[in-house]
């Protein structure tokens, strides 16, 4: 879950939602600057899915130790060290079940998951806000990332339906940094952070890579810098809850909340 917090509560977007809206943004990824992806298929795939395996434990969201709904929020923009709050298994299992449902549709899609979740929990996670004897749960998670990396690589290698070029190591490295770049633009609108930022890993452009910079313009408004989506403005609705209060006695009464509350349209705008 992602919430952003407003006078009266939070506004709640689910992991799919978000994902979703990643997607979104990646589908209007590339111009005369920014190279867009192909496969494309495969590739929007997998940034629009890549947190589909939340699902189920989005649909009952529960508390932290302080009340608040479970969630990233705007606190953590540009941090992975809480693990969002949940238990360390509970935790590995939502993230196994995210690749693999992934992998049961496409091969080249869930490889770019794989690599987006390795990467949160060891480049991006704070290793000593695990307890010792938990971190045993966490390396052999990754390596068993790392073994179905190799096997999914190994797969879309002897896919006649993908060139060379598809399947090169440069040409997965930059659709996952596509997905890291538009996860993390994602998060940014969805708790509407009013700070500047850089997106996550540089991208590709006809000319090699390059870092782009959001500044916020106000109400999910950005502008990004250099520009890499196909259009000079874009603007992108994605589904939220409004949930009342500020803190809550149990992760039931909260699940109860967000059940009942409308399903409401957010939107997203990015611009030149």
């Amino acid at each position: 879950m992602l919430r952003l917090e407003t006078p009266t509560g939070y506004w709640l977007v689910t992991h799919p939602d978000h994902a979703h809206l990643a997607g979104a943004i990646a589908s209007h990824w590339g111009n005369d600057l920014f190279t867009s992806p192909e496969p494309r298929t495969n590739v929007l795939l997998g940034i629009n899915s890549h947190d589909d395996g939340w699902a189920q434990r989005d649909a009952s969201p529960s508390i932290t130790r302080q009340g608040k709904p479970s969630a990233f929020s705007v606190e953590l923009v540009g941090k992975y060290s809480a693990f969002e709050e949940i238990d360390l298994q509970d935790y590995l299992n939502v993230r196994d079940r995210a690749v693999a449902e992934v992998a049961a549709k496409d091969a080249y899609a869930a490889l770019l998951v794989s690599k987006h979740t390795y990467n949160l929990l060891t480049a991006r996670a704070d290793r000593s806000t695990i307890s010792p004897d938990q971190l045993p749960l966490l390396d052999a998670f990754l390596e068993s990332q790392r073994n179905l990396q190799s096997d999914l690589l190994a797969t879309i290698r002897a896919d006649s339906s993908f060139t060379k070029q598809d399947t090169s190591d440069e040409a997965v490295e930059d659709h996952f940094r596509l997905l890291q770049a538009c996860d993390n633009m994602s998060l940014i609108a969805c708790v509407d952070f009013t700070g500047s930022a850089t997106l996550i890993h540089p991208l590709l452009t006809s000319t090699g890579h390059q870092e782009i910079t959001v500044t916020p313009l106000g109400d999910r408004a950005f502008r990004l810098t250099p520009y890499p989506l196909s259009s000079e403005k874009i603007t992108i609705e994605f589904p939220a809850r409004h949930v009342p209060g500020k803190t809550f006695t149990t992760s039931s009464e909260l699940a109860t909340l967000f059940a009942a509350a409308p399903i409401e349209t957010l939107t997203l705008t990015l611009s030149a």
